[in-house]
């Protein structure tokens, strides 16, 4: 049961991250084909590949109302346990609290989006993740969305990705007991791993957060008592340790499989996770709702189908606690990010405009559009952006690039 990891170190490449380029060649249709030959026509950068894509784009309604629910449901359960005897209490706390906190816990991945309201209603977005966060009793609406936006726009960052393992938990966690205990601090390890790596200052909101969360908490344990306090607070700890769900916080970046960095998971427990386990296709597109996201895997089936993916997180932490080649250093870093914005003396990140700017060169000469051209064909790509005269053709091959 205590033995070491076969790898010791974090898995390091030298490439950005997949999802832009992915989400750029769905987006258009720039690769045609004439016999064997590819030719790279005018309306390479504005004929769309998949149009049907723009329309999952927006927000849902059907997370409000679930979240609403999940809550309302909770607080009943919470109400019902006062006289129930504590071995039940801690049955319900495990089995029905640490499922549907969980769940909650995850629709702050949908309103951190801004996918329950849409971007142009941001006040309604923050106040349904107050209302989400009450039941778990611990206040992590507003820092969950602080930081999450930063994983996808540093994702594998060795300095800015939040979610990337700390090298002392790496150090710390090697052993299959080590592993195990790992899973269990998940609720802790999430919650001040982005306070050690990428520190930011505490802003009003999360204060309001905080103070609306004590009130909610003295209102439990004061008119419900302990017992109700116990099934919504261990709910949160149980739940977002070692419990099924938890097997999304391992499968999707860790690695299963050499040269894939984001995995998804299609089995039955996305239907109470607003379909998180769809991360391929989230971490692609982020303004698509969950709710759509399996409609997007069926419209771009050559984009989805072939990747690795996971059909049980039970498994996945089996898997990852037995396999000695997995631990939390199963992980991709990369720097190409950090160093261009510390090259451009933007590493604080305080200039948006700039920090945007610099990413976008970075994904273009990173990826360099098209990486699998012959240097005769990027001429003639380079010939045909800047030209109005040179033929257009017809056939569409497809295809795409694979860069994981």
């Amino acid at each position: 049961m205590g033995a070491r990891l076969s790898r010791s170190d974090f898995h390091w490449v030298y490439t950005d991250e997949p999802h832009t380029t992915r989400r750029k060649e769905m987006l258009r249709m720039y690769l045609n084909e004439i016999g064997s030959t590819y030719l790279y026509h005018l309306d390479a950068f504005s004929t769309e590949k998949y149009p049907e894509i723009k329309h999952l784009m927006g927000h849902d309604w059907r997370i409000a109302a679930q979240v609403i629910l999940t809550v309302v449901i909770q607080i009943v359960i919470a109400i019902l346990v006062q006289d129930v005897s504590w071995k039940y209490v801690w049955f319900l706390t495990y089995i029905i609290s640490g499922t549907l906190n969980h769940s909650l816990s995850i629709s702050f991945h949908e309103i951190g989006h801004n996918l329950a309201f849409g971007n142009h209603k941001p006040l309604e977005n923050r106040i349904l993740g107050f209302v989400a966060n009450l039941p778990l009793c611990i206040p992590s609406s507003v820092t969950f969305k602080k930081y999450h936006i930063d994983h996808h726009k540093f994702q594998g960052d060795d300095m800015l990705d939040p979610d990337l393992p700390t090298y002392f938990e790496a150090w710390l966690f090697q052993s299959r007991v080590g592993k195990f205990f790992y899973i269990v601090a998940q609720p802790l390890l999430y919650a001040i791993r982005p306070l050690l790596r990428v520190p930011k200052p505490v802003t009003l909101l999360e204060v309001v957060n905080l103070l609306i969360e004590l009130v909610f908490d003295a209102i439990i344990f004061y008119f419900l008592g302990l017992k109700s306090f116990v099934y919504l607070l261990f709910g949160t700890l149980l739940g977002l340790g070692l419990h099924p769900i938890s097997g999304h916080f391992i499968s999707e970046h860790y690695i299963f499989v050499e040269g894939y960095e984001t995995y998804s998971y299609y089995g039955p427990l996305n239907y109470l996770t607003f379909n998180v386990g769809y991360h391929n296709e989230h971490h692609d597109f982020p303004n698509i709702p969950g709710y759509a996201l399996p409609q997007l895997k069926k419209i771009a089936p050559d984009y989805y189908d072939n990747l690795p993916c996971h059909y049980s997180w039970t498994k996945v932490l089996y898997d990852f606690i037995r396999n000695p080649a997995l631990g939390p250093q199963s992980r991709i870093r990369r720097t190409i990010r950090s160093e261009a914005l510390k090259t451009k003396n933007a590493i604080d990140m305080k200039n948006k405009s700039k920090v945007n700017e610099i990413l976008h060169e970075v994904v273009d000469n990173n990826n360099n559009s098209h990486p699998h051209m012959s240097k005769e064909e990027r001429k003639l790509l380079n010939m045909k952006k800047h030209s109005s005269r040179l033929p257009t053709t017809v056939k569409s091959t497809g295809q795409h690039t694979k860069n994981e």
